[in-house]
């Protein structure tokens, strides 16, 4: 018989689900792969949700007036709108 320490289990762990700053629980998560797995997560989800903010705004705003309203350069602004 293979004795296995109860504490290397993870079935004897207790986690707590405290979620983050896009949902409550990581079980009601609607991204795909979490933003602390990734490298700069929540930095690229606040950036891709600036970005499609950004590209709604071009026709009714100046990229000088996008720039300023974002806090960013033109050339972000500029970058954004060629991709």
């Amino acid at each position: 018989m293979i004795r296995v320490r109860r504490d290397s289990l993870p079935e004897g762990k207790v986690y707590h689900d405290d979620g983050c700053e896009v949902a409550p629980h990581c079980v009601a998560c609607p991204l795909p792969a979490c933003i602390h797995e990734e490298f700069r997560g929540l930095t690229r989800l606040r950036k891709r949700e600036r970005d499609v903010e950004i590209i709604a705004l071009r026709e009714s705003m100046s990229a000088n007036d996008i720039a300023a309203h974002f806090k960013v350069s033109r050339k972000t602004v500029y970058r954004v709108l060629a991709s």
